[in-house]
């Protein structure tokens, strides 16, 4: 299975589409706008020409990053998709973090996916997953 990620791609659209698909409260799309707009980076992923997951990196771009909307679509689960847009996103903020020593990523994993983020080094905290990562 080929995969192929996408920077800043992600249409408004596809961002609710996606997230109504697995299972993710629905948002209207005008939300969706505002959010990929705000946010640091957003990654699609594509078998082919389907969108088949996506994430986002929203922070301040400096010292805190978070992973939001890790959605792989649930047929193309368990097949290495999530892993690669995490490292995706997680070397994006490798790359532009100025703060060395102090950058954290965080998150928050849909519950019963905690491990998913523990495989990948993340610690699991109260109300959340972060990760310390050197520049």
């Amino acid at each position: 299975m080929q995969i192929q990620l996408v920077d800043n791609v992600l249409k408004a659209e596809d961002f609710v589409r996606l997230r109504r698909e697995t299972g993710f409260a629905d948002i209207p799309v005008e939300h969706a706008k505002k959010a990929l707009a705000n946010g640091l980076i957003n990654v699609s992923a594509y078998c082919g020409d389907k969108l088949i997951g996506m994430g986002r990196l929203v922070g301040d771009g400096t010292m805190y990053w978070y992973l939001q909307e890790i959605i792989v679509l649930p047929e193309y689960q368990k097949k290495g998709v999530g892993t690669r847009i995490v490292n995706h996103l997680i070397n994006y903020a490798r790359e532009n973090s100025k703060t060395c020593p102090f950058t954290t990523i965080g998150g928050v994993s849909a519950k019963g996916k905690e491990g998913f983020y523990q495989k990948l080094g993340f610690d699991v905290i109260p109300n959340g997953i972060k990760k310390m990562i050197e520049t």
